[in-house]
């Protein structure tokens, strides 16, 4: 990149887990500067975090339509070039149709939103302006899910035929909500988290890390959804069996009241001449495994990896990188994008590899969909292209 771009933050005020998370990956590579916030619905609150970060105090914000009007009226070579959307999710479609309407790019937080017709808006709106809008599954940022996905493009694993994937937590096992738990209470609020709980905080990660590797498309589901804590308004327990076109079959299980499990994630692929297992918990390794020899190990930083894997990697193998470098792998590669349509140039390869809007569209008519089986009890049809897709 020719300068370092800028970037403004709406959410991620003080407490926020997954507003540092966002920044610790945005500054990682030094492309990118946080010059502009508003942070917080509470005015004191939101300068209060733009002096911890060391902001100019005229560039911390009230509110976001604040920051949206003033940042668009700065000159462009001092106007931030993206905003980056922490907040819960009932506003990211609000916060992000007026930063795209603004002339800015964008970098959300999934879900998307919390319905589809806000979903299918936000794409349209993206394309009209030509943007670009990166939603942060990070997970596709892992070098060995890329490494999975290049493996899965080349036929290494044949015909596919069936799909695991599982998603588990076990930090709402009890009413955290009821007691005064921030992020508890708005995750499990369908007011501001949406009609699905557990099925749309990580079932959303679950549905999109599914689709990135294999590139299958959904066809049908069927789903259950269970509330095991007391009280509580939203799922955090689904079982959702999948169908694809052209005949592969998958199960999507997401839970948040397994105890004492605390982020296992893990993604199964079965096909014709083999199968592979990636784990979150250990992201660094790939297994592949065959009907008639030994199974394989890839391990990541290694220079037998494919391009997409090795140039998701900033360390040498043994070295664990986790969490915080597939956030930041999302940034950078939509960074790539921004500055590509900034000098009028073609992206590179790398610079078109991060979840898009359409992604997150699909994600939300997931969730829909999902709900709408299990009240029914019994297969919906699944199959969606969102608008630009």
């Amino acid at each position: 990149m020719s300068r370092r771009l800028r970037y403004g933050m709406v959410g991620g005020g003080p407490g926020a887990f997954i507003g540092e998370v966002h920044r610790h990956a945005a500054a990682l590579d030094g492309d990118m500067q946080l010059v502009a916030g508003a942070f917080s619905a509470d005015e004191a609150r939101s300068a209060h975090q733009g002096e911890l970060l060391g902001l100019d105090p005229e560039r911390t914000y009230a509110t976001f339509q604040d920051m949206a009007a003033h940042e668009a009226a700065l000159p462009p070579e001092q106007r931030i070039d993206f905003v980056s959307i922490v907040t819960p999710n009932h506003l990211h479609y609000e916060v992000a149709r007026l930063f795209l309407e603004a002339g800015f790019h964008v970098v959300c937080d999934k879900p998307l939103c919390t319905t589809v017709e806000e979903a299918e808006a936000l794409c349209r709106l993206v394309e009209n302006r030509d943007a670009v809008f990166a939603l942060t599954h990070n997970y596709t940022g892992y070098p060995m899910v890329k490494q999975a996905r290049a493996l899965v493009r080349q036929g290494k694993l044949g015909e596919l035929r069936k799909v695991v994937v599982d998603y588990s937590q076990g930090w709402l096992a009890t009413r955290l909500e009821g007691a005064g738990h921030k992020q508890a209470e708005w995750r499990t609020d369908p007011a501001r988290a949406g009609v699905g709980g557990a099925l749309g905080d990580i079932g959303t990660h679950a549905e999109n890390l599914v689709s990135y590797v294999t590139g299958l498309e959904l066809e049908g589901l069927c789903a259950d959804l269970s509330t095991f804590v007391d009280e509580r308004a939203l799922d955090d327990d689904a079982n959702v069996l999948l169908r694809f076109r052209g005949g592969a079959r998958g199960v999507l299980s997401v839970s948040q009241i397994a105890v004492g499990v605390e982020n296992d994630l893990s993604l199964r692929v079965h096909g014709s001449e083999g199968s592979l297992h990636w784990r979150q918990e250990s992201p660094d390794t790939l297994r592949i495994r065959h009907a008639d020899r030994p199974a394989e190990v890839y391990r990541r930083g290694n220079p037998y990896l494919a391009p997409v894997a090795s140039g998701a990697t900033r360390l040498p193998p043994g070295h664990p990188e986790g969490f915080i470098e597939a956030f930041a792998n999302i940034y950078r590669n939509a960074a790539g994008a921004m500055a590509a349509r900034g000098a009028g140039t073609v992206p590179a390869p790398r610079d078109l590899d991060f979840p898009t809007v359409q992604d997150g569209a699909r994600g939300v008519f997931f969730v829909h969909r999902a709900v709408e089986s299990a009240r029914a009890g019994g297969w919906v049809e699944a199959g969606y292209t969102p608008p630009g897709g």
